[in-house]
């Protein structure tokens, strides 16, 4: 949705002009760009490449490292069977439609949203009222594609009618859309035309695994299923015990409809998610929400969307699990942990929140699940969603293959179990049905208790009973007392077998990275004041490189000290650059503001005297002057945040004498 986007610092954000910037500093650039491209493919160049490394590097030691969690590295190649099971091939979809005309293809409710956003923005200019720079922007570039259209002031009821359906866009399906797009008369401004009624397209990218082409796959829209699939091995590898956590750093694939917002929506990206076992009994408790039960977290939640609002509410994690708002405590740690990480990164704590999702965009299986979502030039952006699957994918999993993806506790006290058992005679059944056989069985043994009740008084008065079978016969399918007996038994048990439910954090690290780059932008004028330049102010952590070193001019003397300088910084694991071209300090240090290098050492006449070195800090552009062990061991405390440039401050000499140059 339309927002009005800021930098850092607060002022009015030019997405075009921080989109230049990053693409000519090569942090990310058009896929086969010589040959025209192709939309929605990006490569990351080196300050790209660094700043994701070390996203993932926080990521794993925040997640996998903190809570002992099991990483693995499953196969992208997946075969249908796999997918077919899991539910993707048939509902891992968005919604299209075409234009008559010029047979564009648009994302259904991407058209609804731009259409009413743009007839919103005409309304505010018919009433006068500001448009702020962004919306301004994006009016301008729609009206390249629009034949003319004037503003139009709509009715009070109409806007707020509008502004409702946009709260709650992504609680749409396909019928819904397609209504929408009738009801309000919504055209493509490319041709006037209504788009033909959205069908469903399936997201995966379909290909032959083997020269025979004879296996269906896919490559995997998610990392989850590899994690799902190994379940039972990595069980064994955590010596049976439980809770626990699996998690998976990789490249996943969507063929997206329409890719636009530049990293926001790409069709190869890399995914990093956790699947985390839990017993359902016991309402799913977390032996450490205790540490975060106090985090404050900015929540909307799907009550509030489904009344056509999207005000947030800041409440403790705590506070949203006791009173339902969150569904259970584990899921609750998630959030907050969540929340942790982006603040440990960088994000802007003011554009977060995390949004409760409607029913429409859960799965039927779905117990809760959000969205942690940070505000970007493109509004909001959803890059963290973290689902309480329940038991779904383990048992689909369990239930096509055959194989128990169970947890066996022993108990402490033996149970003792009275239920209705099902006992089927393998060397008849199969026979019978033929090649309905598994169908029909496992709806057998899918019947509840009562059912089998019901089923065992059939079989008993009437030597049949008739059964509920979708895709077999008419639906309903008998079965002979000579196939199948169901008799009431008891027994002991000294194990007790459950499947685990999956709460799944998964992270899109491009959404990530993309959003951390708007977030910490700003601009500064140059000392003549005609010239902005611009800022990442990445925490130091993140910085693609943290330190540039420049020497003063290209002396051959300073050279000794630029290696040794480098040399030590390498061997504490900090990385640096050293820029000797012949610009001015000012603009070296300028260059590298650009690509978010925190600290910056200048070596100069003095350091040839008694080895001394200046460091300057990127967001103040103040500087400290001490030896060079002195400084190297500042720099490692800044950087793993041990230490605050503040605290630099006031252990080591401010020095002012190159300020006005270096500034």
């Amino acid at each position: 949705m339309t927002t009005t986007a800021t930098t850092l610092k607060g002022q009015p954000l030019d997405r075009n002009v921080l989109d230049s910037m990053l693409r000519r500093r090569m942090f990310y650039t058009p896929s086969f760009e010589i040959y025209g491209g192709v939309s929605g493919l990006y490569d990351y160049g080196p300050p790209g490449c660094a700043l994701q490394a070390n996203i993932v590097d926080i990521w794993r030691k925040h997640f996998i490292l903190e809570e002992d969690m099991l990483e693995v590295d499953c196969s992208v190649l997946t075969p249908h069977e796999v997918l077919k099971t899991s539910g993707h091939v048939d509902k891992f979809a968005d919604w299209m439609c075409k234009d008559p005309k010029n047979g564009e293809i648009l994302r259904a409710d991407h058209f609804v949203e731009d259409v009413l956003e743009t007839r919103l923005r005409g309304d505010k200019e018919a009433r006068g009222e500001k448009i702020e720079e962004k919306e301004e922007a994006d009016a301008k570039k729609k009206k390249k594609k629009t034949k003319g259209q004037a503003a139009v002031k709509l009715d009070d009821d109409v806007v707020k009618e509008y502004e409702s359906i946009l709260a709650q866009i992504d609680n749409y399906n396909g019928e819904q859309l397609g209504d929408l797009i009738k009801k309000y008369d919504m055209r493509n401004a490319a041709t006037g035309l209504q788009p033909s009624p959205p069908v469903s397209f399936n997201l995966m990218f379909q290909t032959s695994i083997g020269p025979s082409s004879n296996l269906a796959g896919y490559l995997r829209p998610e990392t989850a299923q590899g994690q799902f699939l190994n379940f039972a091995k990595l069980l064994e590898f955590n010596t049976g015990s439980m809770p626990f956590a699996s998690a998976s750093v990789g490249k996943s694939y969507r063929n997206e409809i329409s890719p636009r917002a530049g990293l926001l929506r790409v069709r190869e990206f890399l995914m990093a998610e956790i699947e985390h076992f839990v017993d359902p009994e016991g309402n799913k408790k977390h032996h450490r929400f205790h540490e975060v039960e106090d985090i404050e977290l900015a929540l909307l939640d799907r009550h509030t969307q489904l009344s056509g609002l999207t005000t947030v509410k800041h409440v403790p994690i705590g506070k949203a699990v006791s009173e339902g708002i969150v569904d259970n405590e584990t899921l609750g740690y998630f959030l907050a942990r969540i929340h942790l990480f982006l603040k440990r990164i960088g994000v802007d704590q003011t554009k977060i929140r995390f949004r409760q999702h409607m029913a429409n965009e859960m799965a039927h299986y779905a117990a809760d699940c959000w969205d942690a979502e940070l505000l970007t030039s493109y509004g909001w952006v959803e890059c963290v969603g973290c689902a309480d699957r329940s038991a779904y994918d383990l048992s689909v999993h369990s239930q096509k293959t055959g194989v128990p993806l169970i947890v066996r506790e022993r108990l402490d006290e033996p149970k003792i179990i009275q239920e209705w058992e099902v006992d089927i005679e393998k060397k008849k059944f199969g026979p019978f049905f033929k090649k309905d056989g598994k169908t029909v069985e496992a709806a057998v043994l899918a019947t509840t208790q009562e059912q089998r009740e019901k089923f065992a008084k059939d079989l008993e008065a009437n030597g049949k009973m008739v059964i509920d079978v979708p895709g077999v016969a008419d639906g309903k399918v008998e079965v002979g007392q000579d196939l199948l007996k169901i008799e009431y038994r008891t027994r002991t048990e000294n194990v007790r077998e459950y499947t685990p439910n999956v709460i799944e954090p998964s992270f899109g690290i491009g959404r990530i990275l993309y959003s951390l780059m708007e977030h910490n932008y700003w601009t500064r004028s140059s000392d003549g004041g005609d010239e902005a330049r611009a800022v990442l102010s990445f925490p130091p952590s993140v910085a693609p490189t943290k330190v540039l070193i420049v020497p003063l001019s290209s002396n051959k003397d300073f050279a000794p000290f630029i290696r040794k300088l480098s040399q030590k910084l390498r061997t504490v694991g900090i990385s640096s650059r050293i820029d000797d071209s012949s610009a001015t300090i000012g603009k070296r240090y300028s260059r590298n503001d650009e690509l978010g290098t925190p600290f910056g050492i200048t070596i100069d006449f003095q350091t040839i005297k008694d080895g001394s070195v200046t460091l300057r800090e990127r967001d103040s552009t103040r500087q400290v002057r001490a030896g060079e062990d002195e400084i190297v061991a500042a720099i490692k405390s800044l950087v793993d945040h041990s230490k605050s440039w503040a605290d630099i401050e006031s252990e080591l000499p401010i020095f002012e004498g190159q300020e006005l140059e270096i500034r």
